[in-house]
Protein backbone atom coordinates (compact mmCIF):
# COMPACT_ATOMS: atom_id res chain seq x y z
CA UNK A 1 0.00 0.00 0.00
CA UNK A 2 0.96 3.73 -0.75
CA UNK A 3 -0.50 5.26 1.75
CA UNK A 4 -0.72 9.42 2.24
CA UNK A 5 -2.33 12.57 3.91
CA UNK A 6 -3.57 15.20 1.69
CA UNK A 7 -5.22 18.89 1.95
CA UNK A 8 -4.43 22.19 3.59
CA UNK A 9 -1.47 22.24 6.00
CA UNK A 10 -3.00 20.90 9.33
CA UNK A 11 -5.95 19.72 7.90
CA UNK A 12 -4.94 16.87 5.92
CA UNK A 13 -7.14 13.64 5.30
CA UNK A 14 -5.58 9.67 5.53
CA UNK A 15 -6.00 8.40 1.92
CA UNK A 16 -4.01 5.86 -0.29
CA UNK A 17 -2.79 5.99 -4.13
CA UNK A 18 -4.42 3.02 -6.02
CA UNK A 19 -3.65 1.36 -8.68
CA UNK A 20 -3.86 4.11 -11.41
CA UNK A 21 -2.39 6.60 -9.18
CA UNK A 22 -5.20 7.92 -7.75
CA UNK A 23 -5.98 9.03 -4.30
CA UNK A 24 -8.79 7.13 -2.49
CA UNK A 25 -9.96 8.74 0.90
CA UNK A 26 -9.64 7.07 4.27
CA UNK A 27 -11.05 9.42 6.33
CA UNK A 28 -14.52 6.75 6.98
CA UNK A 29 -12.12 4.13 8.05
CA UNK A 30 -8.80 6.24 10.14
CA UNK A 31 -8.63 9.50 11.52
CA UNK A 32 -5.05 9.91 10.12
CA UNK A 33 -1.77 8.01 8.93
CA UNK A 34 -0.52 8.36 12.44
CA UNK A 35 0.48 6.22 15.50
CA UNK A 36 -1.96 3.51 15.71
CA UNK A 37 -2.48 3.45 12.38
CA UNK A 38 0.57 2.36 11.48
CA UNK A 39 0.17 -1.25 13.90
CA UNK A 40 0.39 -4.10 11.81
CA UNK A 41 -3.04 -5.17 12.30
CA UNK A 42 -4.21 -1.73 11.59
CA UNK A 43 -2.09 -1.73 8.63
CA UNK A 44 -3.69 -5.35 7.54
CA UNK A 45 -7.23 -3.99 7.85
CA UNK A 46 -6.41 -1.47 5.67
CA UNK A 47 -4.55 -3.76 3.10
CA UNK A 48 -8.21 -5.60 2.86
CA UNK A 49 -10.28 -2.59 2.22
CA UNK A 50 -11.19 -2.80 -1.81
CA UNK A 51 -9.82 0.80 -3.28
CA UNK A 52 -12.32 0.98 -5.99
CA UNK A 53 -14.65 1.45 -2.74
CA UNK A 54 -13.24 4.53 -1.17
CA UNK A 55 -14.36 7.65 -2.37
CA UNK A 56 -11.87 9.22 -5.15
CA UNK A 57 -10.44 12.54 -4.56
CA UNK A 58 -11.07 14.93 -7.60
CA UNK A 59 -8.33 17.46 -8.56
CA UNK A 60 -4.87 17.89 -7.71
CA UNK A 61 -5.10 18.32 -4.07
CA UNK A 62 -1.50 19.29 -1.57
CA UNK A 63 0.01 16.58 -0.19
CA UNK A 64 0.84 16.62 3.02
CA UNK A 65 3.62 15.09 4.96
CA UNK A 66 2.68 11.32 4.93
CA UNK A 67 3.02 10.36 8.41
CA UNK A 68 1.12 12.85 11.08
CA UNK A 69 2.01 13.24 14.42
CA UNK A 70 4.91 12.47 13.89
CA UNK A 71 6.21 11.73 18.22
CA UNK A 72 10.00 12.02 16.98
CA UNK A 73 12.74 12.68 13.51
CA UNK A 74 15.66 10.80 14.03
CA UNK A 75 18.41 10.87 11.57
CA UNK A 76 21.87 9.29 10.77
CA UNK A 77 24.83 11.20 9.99
CA UNK A 78 27.55 9.84 7.39
CA UNK A 79 25.75 7.12 7.02
CA UNK A 80 27.14 6.28 3.36
CA UNK A 81 30.39 5.40 2.77
CA UNK A 82 30.66 7.34 -0.59
CA UNK A 83 29.25 10.70 1.46
CA UNK A 84 31.89 10.29 4.27
CA UNK A 85 34.49 10.05 1.78
CA UNK A 86 33.60 13.27 -0.19
CA UNK A 87 32.84 15.16 3.12
CA UNK A 88 37.02 14.06 3.67
CA UNK A 89 35.43 12.34 7.41
CA UNK A 90 35.81 8.75 8.47
CA UNK A 91 33.14 6.54 8.52
CA UNK A 92 32.04 6.57 11.90
CA UNK A 93 31.97 3.49 14.05
CA UNK A 94 28.81 3.41 15.08
CA UNK A 95 25.93 5.51 13.77
CA UNK A 96 26.03 9.46 14.33
CA UNK A 97 22.66 10.10 15.85
CA UNK A 98 20.96 13.46 15.74
CA UNK A 99 17.43 14.89 15.79
CA UNK A 100 15.53 16.89 13.65
CA UNK A 101 12.53 19.23 15.18
CA UNK A 102 9.19 17.58 14.01
CA UNK A 103 8.37 21.58 13.34
CA UNK A 104 10.99 21.30 10.63
CA UNK A 105 8.40 18.44 8.58
CA UNK A 106 6.37 19.64 6.07
CA UNK A 107 4.82 17.87 2.80
CA UNK A 108 6.98 16.29 -0.15
CA UNK A 109 6.23 19.19 -2.43
CA UNK A 110 5.97 21.95 -0.17
CA UNK A 111 8.29 25.37 -0.38
CA UNK A 112 11.79 25.09 1.22
CA UNK A 113 12.33 28.16 3.46
CA UNK A 114 15.72 29.93 3.54
CA UNK A 115 16.08 30.95 7.63
CA UNK A 116 17.07 34.58 8.03
CA UNK A 117 21.24 35.05 7.70
CA UNK A 118 21.63 31.62 5.84
CA UNK A 119 24.39 31.70 3.12
CA UNK A 120 24.52 27.52 2.91
CA UNK A 121 21.41 25.84 2.96
CA UNK A 122 22.24 22.13 1.04
CA UNK A 123 20.53 19.37 0.11
CA UNK A 124 20.32 15.71 1.10
CA UNK A 125 17.98 12.88 -0.29
CA UNK A 126 17.46 10.19 1.86
CA UNK A 127 15.83 7.01 2.88
CA UNK A 128 13.54 6.80 5.62
CA UNK A 129 11.68 4.12 7.53
CA UNK A 130 8.54 4.59 9.75
CA UNK A 131 8.11 2.70 13.24
CA UNK A 132 5.28 0.67 13.32
CA UNK A 133 5.04 -1.41 16.56
CA UNK A 134 7.24 0.19 19.54
CA UNK A 135 11.03 -1.27 19.49
CA UNK A 136 12.79 -1.41 22.32
CA UNK A 137 16.04 -3.62 22.72
CA UNK A 138 14.89 -5.50 19.97
CA UNK A 139 17.39 -7.81 17.99
CA UNK A 140 18.38 -7.54 14.12
CA UNK A 141 16.57 -10.88 13.91
CA UNK A 142 13.44 -9.26 14.98
CA UNK A 143 13.83 -5.46 14.12
CA UNK A 144 11.88 -5.84 10.81
CA UNK A 145 8.45 -6.36 12.07
CA UNK A 146 8.72 -3.02 13.78
CA UNK A 147 9.12 -1.03 10.54
CA UNK A 148 5.73 -0.03 8.77
CA UNK A 149 7.17 1.37 6.21
CA UNK A 150 9.55 3.85 3.71
CA UNK A 151 9.32 7.11 2.44
CA UNK A 152 11.71 10.07 1.16
CA UNK A 153 13.00 12.88 3.48
CA UNK A 154 15.39 15.77 2.21
CA UNK A 155 17.13 16.44 4.83
CA UNK A 156 17.68 20.01 4.06
CA UNK A 157 20.88 21.18 6.46
CA UNK A 158 21.89 24.98 6.81
CA UNK A 159 25.61 23.85 6.78
CA UNK A 160 27.03 26.97 8.52
CA UNK A 161 24.40 26.50 11.24
CA UNK A 162 25.36 23.12 11.25
CA UNK A 163 29.13 23.03 11.18
CA UNK A 164 30.34 26.38 12.06
CA UNK A 165 28.65 27.74 14.92
CA UNK A 166 28.54 25.87 18.20
CA UNK A 167 27.38 23.22 19.81
CA UNK A 168 25.58 20.73 17.95
CA UNK A 169 23.65 19.51 14.56
CA UNK A 170 20.15 20.01 15.46
CA UNK A 171 20.12 23.35 14.59
CA UNK A 172 21.54 23.35 11.05
CA UNK A 173 19.03 20.94 10.56
CA UNK A 174 15.95 21.75 11.93
CA UNK A 175 14.95 25.25 11.01
CA UNK A 176 11.12 25.45 9.23
CA UNK A 177 10.30 23.87 5.89
CA UNK A 178 13.66 21.39 6.64
CA UNK A 179 12.19 18.00 6.59
CA UNK A 180 10.01 17.24 3.40
CA UNK A 181 8.56 14.02 3.84
CA UNK A 182 6.70 12.03 1.17
CA UNK A 183 4.59 11.76 -0.78
CA UNK A 184 3.31 8.74 0.31
CA UNK A 185 4.46 6.02 2.88
CA UNK A 186 5.20 2.54 0.99
CA UNK A 187 4.76 -0.19 3.16
CA UNK A 188 7.22 -2.74 4.02
CA UNK A 189 5.88 -5.85 2.55
CA UNK A 190 6.46 -3.82 -1.35
CA UNK A 191 10.02 -3.00 -1.02
CA UNK A 192 11.78 -6.31 -1.34
CA UNK A 193 15.16 -4.58 -0.28
CA UNK A 194 15.80 -1.44 1.29
CA UNK A 195 19.76 -1.95 0.87
CA UNK A 196 19.16 -1.50 -3.31
CA UNK A 197 17.03 1.34 -4.16
CA UNK A 198 18.26 4.08 -6.44
CA UNK A 199 18.01 7.79 -5.21
CA UNK A 200 18.84 10.76 -6.89
CA UNK A 201 18.46 14.62 -6.48
CA UNK A 202 18.70 17.38 -8.96
CA UNK A 203 18.57 21.62 -8.23
CA UNK A 204 17.42 23.16 -11.41
CA UNK A 205 17.48 20.10 -13.61
CA UNK A 206 21.14 19.21 -13.08
CA UNK A 207 21.62 15.96 -11.50
CA UNK A 208 23.63 16.29 -8.19
CA UNK A 209 23.15 13.36 -6.78
CA UNK A 210 22.77 9.61 -8.16
CA UNK A 211 23.63 7.04 -5.64
CA UNK A 212 22.00 4.13 -4.09
CA UNK A 213 21.13 2.70 -0.46
CA UNK A 214 23.73 0.04 -1.42
CA UNK A 215 26.19 1.86 0.16
CA UNK A 216 24.78 2.60 2.94
CA UNK A 217 27.43 1.70 6.04
CA UNK A 218 24.48 0.68 8.64
CA UNK A 219 21.52 -0.65 7.26
CA UNK A 220 17.45 -0.27 7.59
CA UNK A 221 17.71 -3.79 10.03
CA UNK A 222 20.88 -2.69 12.50
CA UNK A 223 19.14 0.91 12.75
CA UNK A 224 16.15 -0.40 14.18
CA UNK A 225 18.11 -2.91 16.47
CA UNK A 226 20.68 0.00 17.26
CA UNK A 227 18.68 2.94 17.95
CA UNK A 228 16.34 0.63 20.30
CA UNK A 229 18.98 0.35 22.99
CA UNK A 230 18.82 3.96 23.47
CA UNK A 231 15.82 4.64 23.11
CA UNK A 232 12.32 3.27 22.32
CA UNK A 233 10.56 3.88 18.78
CA UNK A 234 7.32 4.37 19.11
CA UNK A 235 4.51 4.31 15.97
CA UNK A 236 4.87 6.68 13.27
CA UNK A 237 8.08 7.81 14.63
CA UNK A 238 10.54 8.27 11.78
CA UNK A 239 13.87 7.74 10.64
CA UNK A 240 16.25 9.31 8.45
CA UNK A 241 18.81 7.07 6.95
CA UNK A 242 21.79 9.36 5.48
CA UNK A 243 22.53 10.56 1.98
CA UNK A 244 24.96 9.24 -1.27
CA UNK A 245 27.61 11.89 -2.12
CA UNK A 246 26.99 15.19 -4.03
CA UNK A 247 25.43 17.37 -1.31
CA UNK A 248 25.85 20.96 -2.08
CA UNK A 249 28.84 20.79 0.34
CA UNK A 250 30.59 18.35 -1.18
CA UNK A 251 30.95 20.19 -4.45
CA UNK A 252 33.95 22.19 -5.71
CA UNK A 253 33.65 25.02 -5.64
CA UNK A 254 30.88 24.47 -2.86
CA UNK A 255 26.68 25.23 -4.49
CA UNK A 256 24.26 26.04 -2.08
CA UNK A 257 20.27 26.19 -2.27
CA UNK A 258 19.20 30.30 -3.44
CA UNK A 259 15.58 31.79 -3.50
CA UNK A 260 14.30 30.83 -6.99
CA UNK A 261 15.78 27.22 -7.21
CA UNK A 262 14.05 24.07 -7.14
CA UNK A 263 14.70 20.77 -6.35
CA UNK A 264 13.46 17.41 -7.41
CA UNK A 265 14.63 14.34 -5.73
CA UNK A 266 13.14 10.20 -5.25
CA UNK A 267 14.02 7.27 -4.70
CA UNK A 268 13.77 4.17 -6.22
CA UNK A 269 9.48 2.85 -5.39
CA UNK A 270 8.92 5.38 -2.93
CA UNK A 271 8.12 8.47 -5.36
CA UNK A 272 9.68 12.09 -6.15
CA UNK A 273 9.76 15.30 -4.43
CA UNK A 274 9.64 18.49 -6.08
CA UNK A 275 10.42 21.69 -3.60
CA UNK A 276 10.94 25.45 -4.84
CA UNK A 277 13.62 27.57 -2.69
CA UNK A 278 11.99 31.00 -1.56
CA UNK A 279 13.28 33.29 1.43
CA UNK A 280 11.80 32.62 4.60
Amino acid sequence: MKLLRYGPPGQEKPGLLDADGRIRDLSAHVDDIAGATLLPDALDRLRAIDPASLPLVEGNPRLGPCVGQVGKMVCIGLNFSDHAAETGMAVPPEPIIFMKATSAIVGPNDPIELPRGSEKTDWEVELAFVIGKTAKYVSEDEAMDHVAGYCIVNDVSERAFQIERQGQWTKGKSCDSFGPTGPWLVTRDEIEDPQALKMWLEVNGHRYQDGSSATMVYGVRYLVSYLSRFMSLQPGDIVSTGTPPGVGMGQKPQVFLKAGDVVELGVEGLGTQRQSVVQG
